[in-house]
């Protein structure tokens, strides 16, 4: 296994500094440089709506190359079925997840939805060059007073 993928974000709990003031200062920095590894190397729980933030995950897909996780969050409802999402996709290389949920007025709801008596009924989310391009089935999907979209991608490596 790539050394990279064995690592864990366990941070010890107890160290033992010496009383030599060289030695301190040694593991002082071996200390700071585990605090750090470890913090970057957890998932940012942080969803900002129309601008991007690392996401904390990185992705070892292509040689072992590391590549970041990046996210970003579009509202929607009924009245914006195709949203400009302004990224750039020559600076992406994969989506890794597209997900969101929306309100029909009563109940929350799961993106893509999917009505399981009638399948004209389903709601899709797809993502080109341009915008987010929302999807009603030709039947009664719910409707949607508001929501979120959540785009999760990949830079490039």
């Amino acid at each position: 296994m790539n050394d990279v993928l064995s690592k864990s974000g366990f941070l010890r709990t107890t160290r033992t500094f010496p009383e030599d003031l060289h030695q301190l200062c040694v593991e002082v920095n071996r200390s700071y440089v585990d605090i750090a590894h470890n913090v970057n190397s957890r998932v940012i729980g942080t969803f900002p709506t129309n601008r991007s933030i690392v996401t904390g995950e990185n992705w070892y897909i292509t040689q072992a190359k590391k590549q970041q996780g990046v996210r970003q969050v579009y509202q929607w409802s009924d009245t914006n079925l195709t949203i400009a999402h302004g990224l750039d996709f020559l600076s992406l290389t994969n989506f890794v997840r597209i997900w969101g949920t929306f309100f029909d007025g009563t109940n929350w709801q799961a993106l893509p939805y999917v009505d399981v008596v009638n399948a004209t009924n389903q709601i899709n989310v797809k993502v080109n060059a341009t915008s987010i391009l929302i999807t009603k089935g030709a039947g009664s999907p719910p409707a949607c007073t508001k929501g979120l979209i959540c785009l999760e991608y990949l830079g490039n490596p």
